[in-house]
């Protein structure tokens, strides 16, 4: 089968793989309809997270058709159209049990490198390194899913391929920053990114009764689809001081709840990014935190931060005196989606969670390795790429 493969830093292929098998009885093949990139997926093809190995393929979001199931399968049937959670998890842990499902014990494959960089493992991830289990990705014509009665969902009759496909990482990842960040009727919130992670988080803020949401981004296009699609005001750090503009609009104490979803690679100006992109480029450390510590000091005291963005090791000059002093909640998580994906399904079909806007660029696999680049230099207003396999 044809997929997309990562051959070094910021080099892809389009290239023959061997088919996926049936490797456990809860295995299912998908034949890949849809499969978007995602933010997070840059971080490998720089190379900032070093357990990707030339060959991977990549890809964790996306739709398919059941085209075979394993002997102990039971939600699933040949034909079914499903989305998938990027996340791979067992459904039988501790950890699951209580729906904290991005912890599983099991989901990871290979966890003696995260036991090593994190003091214990995370679930496993699709087309995301060996560190996370190393699972071929969804950029392919076709993809083995474990676990399948655990993190495959029949997508209903009444939500497009297209809708649907964004259930599997970027609605759930933002829903949870959303809800685990506590946002309460009435409250504030500032999301930094305008990317499709900020924009669901954004919407989720919404839908949870937040009074006054504010998407923070550079990216005039980014901005504005937000305002458009999603129906936030928007910020432009580019353009004026966030900080100050947030207790301006909050009667100078600054919002309630802060979601921080651009992760180890934020953007920034003055000294202090300057100083971080040096140290990440030369490899003293893995994480530019620019949005995550602007995060921290606009928030409120006693209010609540949110890490959404991926971040893989270690980051210098982080204000954790600012975390106390101020009596802040610093959450983070990758995404627990087999908690939110039924919900989500539910609202997508309602209308009320609309996600289409996000595919601004849709091309056959083969096309791949361009629409990377396209998402990557944030060219042509691309949002998303959307890759068609053929199979």
């Amino acid at each position: 089968m044809k997929a997309l493969v990562w051959t070094g830093v910021n080099e892809t292929s389009v290239e023959e793989v061997p088919d996926p098998v049936i490797q456990n009885p809860g295995d299912v093949i998908l034949k890949v309809t849809r499969t978007v990139t995602c933010g997070s997926d840059l971080h490998l093809l720089g190379g900032y997270i070093p357990f990707l190995e030339k060959g991977d393929v990549l890809g964790h979001e996306f739709v398919g058709e059941v085209i075979e199931v394993g002997s102990e399968v039971r939600r699933h049937r040949i034909g079914d159209r499903v989305v998938v959670c990027s996340f791979v998890s067992c459904g039988r842990c501790w950890y699951c049990k209580n729906e904290l499902y991005s912890s599983c014990d099991n989901g990871n494959t290979n966890p003696g490198i995260t036991d090593l960089l994190w003091g214990s493992n995370p679930g496993g991830c699709y087309g995301y390194s060996h560190a996370m289990g190393g699972f071929a990705g969804s950029h392919a014509d076709y993809i083995r899913v474990p676990y399948a009665d655990v993190g495959a969902f029949t997508v209903p009759d009444g939500v497009s391929d297209e809708r649907a496909l964004f259930a599997s990482d970027a609605a759930p990842t933002g829903w949870m920053g959303a809800d685990l960040g506590n946002v309460q009727p009435g409250d504030v919130v500032a999301v930094w990114g305008a990317g499709g992670v900020g924009q669901m988080a954004a919407r989720a803020a919404m839908l949870l009764g937040a009074e006054q949401v504010m998407v923070i981004d550079r990216f005039d296009y980014r901005l504005e689809s937000t305002r458009r699609h999603i129906g936030c005001e928007t910020l432009n750090y580019e353009q004026t001081d966030i900080s100050t503009e947030l207790k301006e609009r909050t009667g100078g104490r600054g919002p309630d709840v802060c979601i921080e979803a651009v992760g180890m690679e934020a953007h920034g100006s003055g000294p202090s990014y300057a100083y971080d992109q040096v140290k990440q480029q030369l490899r003293l450390q893995s994480d530019r935190p620019t949005a995550l510590r602007q995060a921290i000091y606009s928030c409120r005291k006693a209010g609540t931060v949110f890490v959404l963005g991926v971040f893989g090791g270690f980051a210098d000059k982080f204000p954790l005196g600012a975390v106390m002093n101020k009596g802040l909640t610093l959450r983070g998580a990758q995404q627990h989606g087999q908690r939110y994906i039924p919900m989500l399904l539910d609202r997508m079909e309602r209308g009320e969670l609309v996600t289409e806007h996000l595919a601004t660029h849709t091309m056959p696999l083969s096309e791949a390795p361009a629409g990377y680049q396209m998402f990557k230099d944030k060219t042509d207003g691309n949002l998303r790429s959307v890759f068609l396999p053929t199979g």
